[in-house]
């Protein structure tokens, strides 16, 4: 084997947050690098396996904006799913939300943005799986949803990409001269960003800026590797405007069954009952934290 290894001369460079590279390399030099990052506990970069293409992923962290979104979509649904006045404490409090270092089935690894798993005396049950993008490529992350639909067999998966203005109106980091005057000036922006917002609830995103998917594994024999449509996609945010009113609470489909294992729940009645998680008030609240956050941190020097 090669001493040289380019992808580990990629996840050695400062990686910006949201960022996900593709590189080409074999399966062996994959591990390696990853056994590496291991030895060296390194949180990020993150570091996936596409077994089906030979491409090696790599994540860098994630942006305020990606968690608020990851965090507030799960923390929604479970909320919904508490507050069901038909379902006992003992079965809700087995609802978890979790994050994963990776999954491997076969010869690929990936991760995931968050999920909901049923946690059982003996076992835990993969419920929903969540990916956000802001400004990623959309059959990334739609390859990245399908896998955990088709190969981890999660009952439902829910994709929110977000897009923005290209790289091009960016605004380059500054240089300081010290922290204080970093901060500062951050947070003069920051405040900026703020009064934006009440203008531009939204920032500048513009065509199809913010899209909400969800995605199940359809009838019949399906591989790992299938690239899934959406069963339903919503147009949240356009323009800088908010145009999600008439999106169903629960997609169209989100239902207790989704969270809830079938042999828990007790009647077809309660496993279809609908979970009302999308609201305007909440999906708000978290963006507009996180894209002010996002934003400021932008303005700081790559470290």
């Amino acid at each position: 084997m090669s001493e040289h290894s380019n992808l580990l001369e990629i996840v050695r460079q400062p990686i910006s947050p949201d960022i996900r590279l593709e590189v080409q390399a074999s399966r062996e030099e994959y591990e390696r690098v990853q056994t590496i990052l291991e030895d060296e506990e390194s949180k990020y970069p993150r570091l996936w396996y596409d077994g089906s293409r030979n491409i090696a992923i790599v994540a860098g962290p994630p942006s305020a904006l990606h968690g608020n979104m990851a965090g507030g979509v799960l923390k929604s649904i479970i909320s919904e799913v508490v507050g069901q006045q038909e379902i006992s404490s003992e079965i809700t409090d087995r609802i978890n939300q979790a994050t994963v270092t990776g999954n491997t089935r076969g010869r690929t690894t990936r991760g995931w943005d968050g999920a909901i798993l049923y946690q059982e005396p003996n076992r835990s049950s993969l419920m929903i799986v969540v990916e956000i993008g802001v400004s990623q490529a959309y059959e990334s992350l739609r390859a990245a949803i399908s896998w955990s639909v088709c190969a981890l067999r999660c009952r439902l998966g829910i994709l929110m990409c977000i897009r923005e203005h290209g790289p091009q109106q960016t605004r380059e980091p500054l240089q300081y001269s010290s922290i204080q005057e970093e901060n500062d000036d951050v947070g003069v922006s920051e405040e900026d960003f703020r009064r934006q917002l009440m203008e531009r609830p939204y920032g500048p995103l513009v065509r199809n800026g913010v899209v909400l998917e969800t995605y199940r594994l359809p009838d019949g024999n399906i591989l790992p590797e299938t690239l899934l449509q959406p069963s339903r996609s919503f147009t949240i945010a356009e323009g800088g405007e908010f145009v999600g009113g008439d999106v169903p609470a629960n997609l169209q489909e989100v239902v207790l069954g989704d969270c809830i294992p079938d042999h828990i729940l007790s009647g077809g009645t309660i496993v279809a009952t609908p979970v009302n998680f999308f609201r305007q008030t909440w999906f708000e609240t978290q963006f507009h934290d996180g894209i002010v956050r996002t934003a400021g941190n932008r303005m700081r020097p790559k470290a």
